[in-house]
């Protein structure tokens, strides 16, 4: 019996970002599944990638597919949200609903009806993501749900999840940071296919300043809804992030959140996976971080200042200026912040004595990374920039 996503009435909640007009979009959608951790919605891949996406013509969408994130917004504006329900009238309190509910938005900006949410936009191929309990559902999602009725061209678990199920006949990539492999993800690895990749970035945390700084500023934009007696600590505290002024450690043992540019790596294989699904070209592979033990956690190999050796491995990484790591220890969500601790002077001062010296090393390693797939055009040249506009090496 074929089955068919059904969107419970007045339940879940949508919302979509695209370019103005119609003929700027490349024809696909991202759809998110918006992450609750926090007691409310965090669309944290759209945190990561929105400049990627929004330069390269794709539209976005983020659905509130779980009970305490739609409870948040109720409470955030009753008059607009007040009338939706994930529970069934109090019946269903895990989230039993979560997966028809995200499947039916897909479902619907896949074949709209009476009501389209992309208006003339002429959707080609949709891809699900997720981070973190959102990759963990997506996983499910997989392995359990998609099956029944297939919705999705390619998803995207993001930092998390379980491993997937090889015969689903669509392209699945995880995106792995540091944190993920030495939390749980080096025992579910799985090796790559031709519907399967598998990235892992080295120096990486779970939640990093790019997720952190854009997260904050919208959160404080918005006025911060939180589900009626949720109370949110780690990431979702209002401490500021780290930086080289600051210092900031927030309750963890060491400073916090990561610098290594995950988005850049994010933004190229969204790219790859477009081509992926539209024609079969298969993506890059990439090695996996090394592990003297898969745990968990997991025991990574490192440099003698710290950083890890394998995986992706930008020139924020690899050209170091700062121990860069996924690990962290303290109160609340603190294992999941990573790490980033700048060197010395007189340790710059040793690795690198002038200021071409510095920019020719993060030259060679970002065009390598450029020509084996993993960065972009525009973040390539980005990451040169910043080099050249930096004080490295200069006296």
């Amino acid at each position: 019996m074929k089955h068919r996503h059904r969107r419970p009435a007045g339940s879940s909640t949508a919302a979509t970002r695209t370019k103005r007009g119609l003929s700027w979009f490349n024809g696909t959608v991202l759809v998110e599944w918006n992450n609750v951790t926090a007691g409310r919605d965090l669309d944290i891949d759209w945190f990561q990638v929105h400049e990627h996406l929004i330069r390269s013509s794709y539209a976005w969408v983020g659905v509130s597919a779980q009970r305490v994130g739609v409870e948040a917004l109720k409470a955030w504006n009753t008059r607009r949200y007040g009338s939706l329900d994930l529970s069934d009238g109090g019946k269903l309190m895990t989230d039993e609903l979560s997966y028809d509910a995200f499947a039916a938005v897909g479902e619907t900006i896949r074949h709209p009806g009476s009501v389209n949410p992309l208006g003339g936009l002429r959707v080609e191929r949709i891809f699900a993501t997720g981070h973190s309990q959102s990759a963990g559902r997506l996983a499910t999602y997989l392995n359990s749900v998609h099956a029944l009725a297939p919705v999705f061209h390619a998803v995207i678990v993001h930092g998390g999840g379980a491993a997937i199920r090889a015969d689903l006949g669509i392209k699945v990539w995880k995106l792995l940071a540091e944190t993920d492999v030495i939390l749980n993800q080096a025992t579910a690895r799985q090796p790559d296919t031709n519907n399967f990749r598998s990235w892992e970035v080295t120096g990486d945390s779970h939640v990093d300043i790019q997720f952190t700084s854009y997260s904050r500023e919208i959160s404080q934009r918005d006025g911060n809804p939180i589900a009626p007696g949720f109370v949110p600590g780690g990431r979702g505290a209002a401490t500021p992030p780290s930086s080289r002024a600051t210092g900031n450690v927030g309750g963890c043992d060491r400073p916090s959140y990561s610098h290594i540019p995950f988005h850049y790596v994010m933004a190229a294989a969204i790219d790859h996976l477009v081509r992926w699904v539209k024609d079969g070209t298969l993506p890059p592979s990439a090695a996996p971080i090394e592990v003297k033990d898969a745990g968990p956690p997991a025991t990574i190999v490192r440099d003698a200042r710290g950083n890890a050796l394998g995986g992706i491995r930008l020139s924020q990484h690899e050209v170091a200026t700062a121990a860069n790591t996924g690990q962290n220890s303290g109160t609340g969500f603190c294992r999941l912040n990573g790490s980033y601790e700048v060197f010395d002077e007189a340790t710059l001062a040793s690795l690198y004595p002038t200021h071409a010296g510095y920019v020719e090393k993060v030259k060679q390693v970002t065009e390598r990374n450029l020509r084996a797939g993993y960065i972009v055009g525009a973040d390539a040249r980005a990451t040169i920039e910043e080099a050249e506009r930096s004080t490295i090496g200069q006296r």
